[in-house]
């Protein structure tokens, strides 16, 4: 009978109660003359069948009783399912952002695989460097922990498409005909790389993105053995990639293969190796450094204190993405504490409202489990409504966080709200429900008794303590949120107060890549017609071309040193080659000597313009100009120095930097030949932009224009990602603010009308209307200053696990601290003026009488 009782429990209680000894009886009857099997067969479908018909019916009048009991209080339920929907909208939006950047595995068979390789020189101060591509080789020889291995250049390459039309640009990436062996992606047309396509004497192939497929051909099997011309040289399109594919880079456009395998002190890859089944990452380290150890002695003057790092490729970001997205998702799991503390002490004040109805129901019948069960379903109804509606809000904010997804992580720009999100979501709703309704309705079906009914006031002394703490938490809560937004903010100001070095305002840039294979006199004819009808056109001051505008990625650090010093005294710097003029349109000011002009010719000797920060490390406390420099492997004369340009950011700390002239590129660098040009005018520089495009179109009918934007815009894209944390953080703060006070509003308006008659004695005896709003006024700020004595350690705790992303702002900032204890306590004020206000206009007549 025991398991016969424990089948009897699928029924509701109170149907246990009236009908369960009277079919426990049955079943003992019906044991003593039919077949076992048969007898337990029949009793489980009947009682499963049963259950399941009863508890749906029972679930149907629960809902259709919430339904009408939520339209008669309007206000309660709108407010209810808008918290519930801010909470789990903003921690689901969050979760997306954090399940595309940290959670979900690469877009590769078996990612979990997949390891970057690079190569660290500590005795150098490098933790991490790219590769060599002797050194790639080697590895890849030696390196018994991997099934393969593929190597990329870690810079997209610009490539003129001429020949289909208007000239377009595509951003290029190089890679080594085993990289997508090693991904285990395979063209949706056509084919991949083969070894052979790596030999310098084999004719050139390529692979298009699926997006550049569609638009030159129409359709990717189209695409397949078609001839393009990229700048100068005619290719092979072999085959093309399926869509989305977004490796190593998210802009990529069309992959060519490396054919560059000499120089063991040019750093030029990324390396990518795939672990072989049973090999951990521990041991793939203790194999790669034996291979470190084994090239040392083999090659004593290029690897020397050269080691290999590795990393899961899917772990491969900086500490600053990794803490932003987390910071985001702390902040929105916050905010959803907020909503659910809101929530409850909604609940609270709507059960105190009806404990005199709820002890009617109890005093004609009603079981407490019948009660507790009806007070769940309004709960669990308010919950599915604000988990609806907060999908909807995940929905509409989740593209708004794209620019969070750090840009070189291989996966889509934007997250994506996918089943996995919507799980997400459907758990929070479920969590809500269950654990902030089940405490209001409990305690509620709990106190449902004779004695309530007999009870004229509405209040709670342990109800009354659990609101008081729910509030604080929430206040302490609006606090952590507002602290951290401040810091933000304070950062951003740091951020943008660092100088760039120079003037940001009136200036057009945009990018002209001539082929790498371009004579050394033809780009010069280039530059000089393009720079001399561009500084015809009215309006404009000043023009000039350079390698790679500063803050864009692009050129190289390079060794400088002077005569004579050895290798150990080389100094690494940002190199750039400019046009005469570039100096004077972006106004980086001439400290000393000249500027790079004319005459610097490829005929006349050899000239470098140095930073002011060069100049002081190479030669302390002298005067550089007319010094010797040697820059790869030839000495230059330093003519001039120039003021510091934040070449790496407003952010990151710039390496020294030297300026050659355009004239003097090396045979082996053409690549840094330069590519941008910078407009200056004295109006507003995007109006010059067909014009400019008119004057490189006639110059080279070929030539491809690309990345047209103001400067000015191009600095404000340094603080992008910074801003749209902040809004996102700023936006869970203010949110966190306005529940903090509907919280505090309750709370005080629920104490000024179970107290009601107190203050018409108050007001009878004498006291004030001033006294009476003091009192209630005095009793929310003390709420308020109670969160924000729980909260300030809070939140000095997450500004220190944010340090990365503050800039160098104090995590224990005195007037942010300040701001958001402002800020709380003008708002419990607010949340307590209106409460405040009716109590202090009792008529104590009215009011006594009522009692």
């Amino acid at each position: 009978m025991f398991l016969y009782r424990m089948l009897l429990r699928l029924y509701p209680a109170w149907f246990r109660a009236e009908y369960g000894e009277e079919m426990c009886a049955v079943f003992a009857s019906r044991r003593q003359r039919e077949n076992p099997l048969a007898l337990w067969a029949t009793a489980v479908v009947d009682i499963v069948v049963n259950a399941i018909r009863i508890q749906t019916d029972v679930l149907m009048r629960d809902l259709g009783w919430t339904l009408r009991l939520l339209r008669q209080a309007p206000g309660f339920t709108l407010t209810a399912v808008l918290v519930i929907a801010l909470g789990i909208g903003g921690n689901s939006a969050a979760f997306a952002l954090l399940d595309h950047v940290l959670l979900r595995p690469l877009p590769f068979p078996q990612s979990e695989e997949l390891v970057a390789l690079y190569q660290t020189d500590f005795p150098k101060g490098n933790p991490r460097t790219a590769v060599t591509p002797p050194n790639f080789l080697d590895w890849r020889a030696l390196g018994r922990s991997f099934v393969s291995m593929g190597a990329y250049i870690g810079i997209l390459t610009p490539m003129n498409l001429a020949g289909q039309g208007e000239p377009i640009r595509l951003d290029a990436a190089i890679v080594s005909s085993d990289l997508f062996q090693t991904l285990r992606i395979q063209p949706t047309a056509g084919r991949s790389f083969i070894a052979a396509d790596d030999l310098p004497e084999t004719a050139t192939t390529a692979i298009l993105s699926h997006s550049i497929a569609i638009s030159l051909f129409g359709s990717a099997a189209k695409a397949v053995g078609k001839m393009i011309r990229l700048d100068t040289q005619l290719v092979t399109v072999s085959g093309v990639m399926p869509p989305g594919f977004a490796f190593p880079f998210r802009d990529t456009d069309i992959w060519l293969p490396l054919k560059s395998w000499d120089n063991r002190r040019n750093h030029m890859l990324a390396v990518v190796g795939r672990l072989r089944q049973e090999v951990y990452l521990k041991r793939a380290r203790a194999d790669l450094g034996v291979i470190a150890s084994q090239l040392e002695r083999a090659y004593p003057g290029d690897n020397k204190g050269i080691g290999i790092g590795a990393v899961r490729l899917r772990d491969d970001l900086s500490p600053q993405s990794r803490i932003l997205v987390i910071a985001v998702f702390g902040a929105a799991s916050c905010l959803l504490l907020i909503a659910c503390m809101n929530l409850a002490n909604l609940l609270f004040a709507r059960v105190m409202l009806r404990k005199q109805e709820l002890a009617v129901r109890f005093a004609i019948g009603a079981a407490r489990e019948r009660l507790l069960r009806q007070l769940l379903t309004e709960s669990l109804g308010l919950a599915i409504a604000g988990g609806a509606l907060g999908m909807l809000l995940t929905v509409a904010a989740t593209p708004a966080l794209r620019v969070l997804v750090p840009s070189g992580l291989p996966v889509g720009a934007s997250p994506d709200v996918n089943w996995r999100v919507f799980g997400f979501a459907a758990a929070l709703t479920s969590v809500t429900s269950v654990l902030f309704g089940t405490g209001p309705a409990w305690r509620s079906s709990r106190e449902a008794d004779l004695t309530t009914l007999r009870s004229r006031s509405a209040s709670g002394h342990r109800t009354d303590r659990l609101r008081v703490l729910l509030v604080l938490a929430e206040v302490a809560g609006t606090v952590t949120l507002l602290v951290g937004a401040g810091l933000l903010l304070k950062a951003i100001w740091r951020v943008e107060g660092v100088n760039p070095g120079f003037r940001t305002e009136g200036v057009l840039t945009l990018r002209t890549a001539l082929p790498i294979a371009t004579p050394p006199v033809r780009r010069h004819e280039f530059y000089t017609r393009v720079q001399t009808q561009v500084r015809a056109l009215p309006g404009v001051t000043s023009a000039g071309y350079i390698s790679f505008l500063p803050m864009t990625f692009g050129g190289g650090n390079f060794p400088v040193s002077v005569p004579d010093r050895t290798e150990a005294q080389e100094v690494q710097a940002h190199a750039r080659f400019v046009t005469p003029g570039y100096f004077a349109t972006l106004e980086i000011p001439l400290l000393r000597g000249r500027d790079i002009s004319e005459g610097d010719n490829a005929t006349a000797p050899a000239v470098a313009v140095i930073s002011q920060s060069l100049a002081v490390r190479m030669w302390p406390g002298q005067n550089p100009i007319g010094r010797q420099m040697i820059f790869g492997g030839a000495s230059r004369s330093v003519v001039g120095v120039v003021g510091e340009v934040a070449v790496r950011g407003l952010e990151a700390s710039s390496l020294p930097q030297v300026y050659f002239s355009s004239d003097q590129v090396p045979s082996g660098l053409a690549f840094y030949a330069p590519k941008d040009l910078v407009v200056r005018a004295s109006a507003n520089p995007m109006a010059l932009a067909p014009a400019v495009r008119r004057i490189i179109h006639e110059a080279d009918a070929d030539q491809a224009i690309s990345d047209v934007q103001s400067l000015e815009d191009l600095v404000a894209a340094q603080t992008a990602t910074r801003r749209a944390q902040l809004r996102v953080l700023g936006g869970f703060a203010g949110i966190a603010l306005l529940l903090a006070a509907v919280g505090i509003h309750g709370l005080v308006s629920f104490w000024a009308s179970s107290r009601t008659r107190e203050v018409g004695v108050r007001i009878a005896l004498g006291a004030g209307r001033r006294d009476i709003l003091n009192m209630f006024l005095r009793q929310g700020l003390l709420l308020g200053a109670g969160g924000v004595a729980v909260g300030a350690p809070l939140a000095f705790v997450v500004g220190r696990a944010i340090t990365p992303l503050l800039f160098g702002v104090d995590p224990a900032d005195p007037a942010t601290y300040a701001s958001a204890a402002l800020l709380s306590l003008t708002m419990a004020l607010a949340g307590s003026l209106r409460p405040a206000i009716r109590a202090a206009g009792v008529d104590p007549a009215i009011s006594i009488r009522a009692e």
